[in-house]
């Protein structure tokens, strides 16, 4: 799932201390070390949320001067490839981060501590979507760690005024390509290296200099929100998937064809294999409508060098549906540090632990708390925070759910690469997708 926040380039540690041990390097509960320390370890895979993660744990040695938290960072492209390996073999840490995909899984595992029995006085202070999304069979299996608004669409004020483009309320209309707002504007966003742009005679799809909007192979950022507001599915309310139906598949053969029929997107050879290359290019100043939530809001002000604005997501048939997800800190059902690790999630679920994260602006916390520093921040940015709530739609679709989503994803996965490549004709392929997915997941 694209709650990923940010992607980063390569797994590191950042200090709060030495190089990270594994929870299962050590024994006896709360073990401590020669100085008296007992060392707890958080994996995730933000960099940006890292930061404010180490300003929070120093303020949380302050006040458990026995307990050393150190961070371990991994790439979000290797992240839930290493996971379930490390947790098999008892190397994981003894919190790491967690989104829907493969939660489900995990928690019928019995790798996950037990929330509700862990903090039973805390879930009244939490985002009360997230409680829901990462309660199973009755049961919290996480802490709360961060939040997405809904999506919205970055885009570039200079590229859009000199385009003549007003992007306050685009419509996407796939069964009537001459009323599209939305693809006249990206046609419009779309320059090959002559200046000509792709709604232009002349136009040389080849040789692109700039991007209309970042149609890809992502599920969070793009298809999910495609797919909704066609009036489609991506999963039956049984976990089954059902992206193959009429209007799901109609919303894809759109996406597809805005990137291989009209040129307006970047190749999936450059995106199937790099969930940054969109976002980069947008940050170069290369493409005009960028579609993503608050997980590159940072990424966005920190590196455009250009007037930047957020506005709604363009309406579909069934108007403007977003995918709202969360992510959770899971602590280890069998860390050798249960104590300390319970005071590590409390702190992290609490609104000053979470306020870091917060009044960084690196992320919106699902700590309710702890929210208002993050929008102050944002706010004295000049950024207009409104489109990721309400005034970008109230309509959302289900993030990816059920204890084998993992298994189904790993089975669509490359077919959806050649799908959107144009190498796979899009109802045949989503058909055959959607064969592998339920076969792998019954």
């Amino acid at each position: 799932m694209r709650t990923r926040l940010t992607a980063v380039a390569a797994t590191a540690l950042l200090a709060l201390g030495a190089a990270a041990c594994s929870p299962s390097s050590s024994g006896g509960d709360d073990t401590k070390d020669a100085a008296g320390k007992t060392t707890v370890t958080v994996r995730l895979w933000d960099d940006q949320v890292a930061k404010a993660y180490e300003a929070s744990f120093a303020e949380f040695t302050k006040k458990n001067p026995d307990i050393t938290v150190k961070l371990n960072l991994v790439p979000y492209a290797d992240y839930f490839t290493k996971l379930p390996l490390d947790v098999s073999s008892g190397d994981i840490d003894d919190v790491f981060w967690l989104n829907s995909s493969p939660f489900g899984a995990l928690a019928d595992s019995g790798a996950l501590m037990n929330i509700d029995q862990a903090l039973p006085d805390e879930k009244s202070g939490w985002v009360q979507a997230a409680v829901e999304q990462y309660t199973r069979n009755g049961t919290m299996w996480g802490v709360p760690a961060l939040t997405d608004g809904r999506i919205v669409l970055y885009y570039n004020k200079d590229l859009v005024s000199k385009a003549g483009v007003d992007v306050s309320n685009l419509t996407w209309k796939p069964d009537d390509p001459s009323s599209d707002t939305f693809l006249k504007a990206a046609q419009k966003l779309t320059k090959d290296d002559s200046g000509k742009t792709a709604d232009q005679p002349g136009f040389n799809p080849k040789k692109l200099a700039q991007y209309g909007f970042n149609a890809a192979n992502d599920l969070q950022g793009i298809y999910y929100n495609f797919i909704g507001s066609n009036g489609g599915r991506f999963q039956a309310d049984d976990g089954t998937f059902t992206f193959a139906e009429p209007k799901s598949a109609e919303a894809i053969q759109y996406l597809v064809d805005l990137i291989n029929k009209y040129h307006v997107a970047p190749p999936a050879s450059d995106t199937n294999d790099n969930g940054d290359f969109s976002r980069d290019k947008f940050i170069q100043g290369k493409m005009g409508m960028f579609e993503s939530g608050t997980y590159n809001l940072k990424n966005v002000n920190d590196g455009a060098k250009f007037d930047w604005g957020v506005a709604p997501i363009p309406a579909g048939p069934a108007g403007r549906v977003s995918v709202v997800n969360s992510v959770i800190a899971a602590g280890y059902a069998k860390t050798p540090h249960k104590d300390a690790t319970i005071k590590v999630l409390k702190w992290l679920g609490s609104p000053e632990g979470a306020s870091y994260v917060g009044k960084s602006g690196a992320a919106l916390p699902a700590v309710t708390g702890a929210q208002q520093a993050y929008y102050d921040f944002w706010k004295s940015a000049n950024v207009d925070m409104s489109q990721f709530g309400e005034a970008g739609g109230t309509k959302t679709i289900p993030a990816p759910f059920g204890p084998k989503f993992g298994d189904g994803a790993n089975a669509y996965s490359p077919i959806f690469k050649d799908i959107f490549a144009g190498r796979t004709p899009v109802q045949s392929g989503l058909q055959k997708a959607q064969q592998a997915a339920n076969a792998a997941i019954k």
